[in-house]
């Protein structure tokens, strides 16, 4: 049986508590050694990446923006000393991110460090997260300066609520919210050369996927979970969350490593791209090597990209 028809045929579990509302993928987390690496490498996907941006606890950031408001955030240090200094204050931003560096030497393989979800009450998320065992940390509150192809600035602010499983040390997931209006001046960076509208996927690894769907069903926000041979499924607002056992990271992706131990890993993001053919030929004169599985175009980690990438047609 293939993975198609194993993922076809699989059975839904689902429980009967009062209606959530799932909340939506805003971002991915993905440490890098150095920007410019992975700008390069992103730009060699096809993918518009926008401008150096440094936080005010010593990291930096160079995103890619997608049209359907999701994006991807490669991380580096700008200023290590200010880095180590915030996380032994107690920022958990900066503290799981250096424990990140320190367990998973950045190479080509490192994978992505958080799931980020989008919030409009990222106070009420944290006292959930209190409530429920799983809080990472204290709330973190800052902001920082956005530049738009015209070089505008403006300052963005954010609240965050964390949340992570002490039995997974390379993965923690928070809740972003918003406390001023976005700029305008994203839109310019969300048409990509490869034709990437979206993000569908993002899939983690764990040799019994089950043990986390605790986790999941809280950081997701939904009770239904879709159980079958290959791991566990849930959907968030925008795009599927699904966690593979060894056999499934390779019947989807191909990967045959199935990671150091025990704990969930945030391993790959699957792309929505306008014209699958035209992301092909990109692929071919950018000399970007590939493999196509189940329809999808996979991608290998490699320096500066850090996770599996995977492309497939859009639907619809």
């Amino acid at each position: 049986m293939n993975a198609a028809t194993t993922r076809t045929t699989s059975t839904s579990r689902k429980r009967s508590t009062s209606p959530r509302k799932a909340r939506a993928v805003d971002h991915l987390v993905l440490p890098v050694g150095e920007l410019s690496e992975a700008r390069a490498r992103l730009t060699a996907l096809g993918f518009t990446v926008a401008p150096d941006a440094v936080h005010p606890f010593g990291t930096e950031n160079c995103c890619v923006y997608l049209a359907d408001g999701t994006f991807l955030e490669p991380l580096g240090i700008a200023q290590r000393e200010t880095c180590e200094a915030t996380a032994t204050k107690g920022n958990v931003f900066t503290a799981r991110d250096q424990a990140f560096r320190f367990r998973r030497p950045l190479g080509n393989e490192e994978g992505f460090s958080a799931l980020v979800f989008g919030s409009n009450d990222a106070k009420a998320d944290h006292a959930h997260f209190v409530k429920t065992g799983m809080s990472a940390g204290r709330m973190l509150r800052f902001s920082r300066t956005f530049e738009d192809k015209k070089g505008n600035r403006q300052t963005m602010g954010f609240r965050l609520a964390f949340a992570a499983d002490l039995r997974a040390p390379d993965a923690f997931f928070f809740t972003c919210e918003r406390i001023n209006a976005a700029p305008g001046g994203k839109k310019a960076f969300e048409k990509h050369a490869n034709g990437v509208v979206a993000m569908t996927e993002i899939a983690l690894s764990e040799p019994n996927p089950s043990d986390f769907q605790y986790l999941l069903e809280e950081v997701v926000n939904t009770r239904e979970i879709n159980a079958h041979s290959f791991g566990i499924e849930l959907m968030s607002a925008n795009a599927n969350i699904a966690v593979y056992s060894a056999a499934g990271m390779k019947a989807w992706f191909g990967s045959e490593k199935a990671g150091h131990g025990r704990g969930v890993k945030l391993r790959a993001s699957v792309f929505a791209v306008n014209d699958i053919e035209v992301t092909r030929e990109l692929f071919a004169t950018n000399g970007v090597a590939y493999r196509e599985i189940a329809g999808r175009l996979v991608v290998d980690p490699a320096p500066g990209q850090g996770a599996i990438f995977a492309f497939e047609a859009k639907k619809g």
